[in-house]
């Protein structure tokens, strides 16, 4: 086959692209866009209501709020417990926080603004509150480091 001669081709027109797909398929976009008329996760979710398109976002941004929780929970960072049954729960906590990233990176899929907006704003005000040490008491081990976290040792 001769692939050569292929950028010389006309592209399809847009009256031979709708003869092939059915009469009520969304058409899925793969640039950034602005507006309401979306689907994010499921199909029809959140349809053409803005309402509905104002729950969708307040629903993306607390997914992410909630996996940066998780993240930097207690229970995800291990302590001192060996346990197996801390192990277990520590897998757990870990497997929801990534479970509900990939909701969130599906939903960003949508390339819809809004989502893409807070999803972002979500991951920010969810490490501002649990990560970052704006909220926080400096215990003993923060004082000797400083503000900034121990480094992973990259002398990048």
């Amino acid at each position: 086959m001769d692939h050569d001669n292929m950028h010389n081709m006309p592209p399809p027109s847009s009256s031979s692209m709708t003869n092939h797909t059915k009469p009520h398929m969304m058409m899925m976009h793969m640039t950034f866009f602005w507006g309401t008329n979306t689907e994010v996760l499921f199909s029809g979710w959140p349809g053409t209501s803005s309402g509905m398109y104002a729950l969708c976002l307040i629903v993306i941004f607390l997914l992410a709020v909630i996996a940066e929780w998780l993240a930097h929970s207690r229970i995800l960072r291990g302590g001192d417990a060996t346990s197996r049954a801390a192990g277990i729960a520590q897998t757990a906590v870990y497997t929801l926080k990534t479970g509900l990233s990939y909701l969130v990176m599906l939903a960003v899929m949508s390339f819809n603004g809004g989502v893409f907006i807070v999803a972002i704003a979500g991951y920010a005000v969810g490490f501002l509150l649990f990560g970052s040490t704006a909220f926080k008491k400096p215990s003993h081990d923060q004082k000797a480091t400083g503000p900034f976290p121990p480094s992973s040792g990259c002398v990048c």
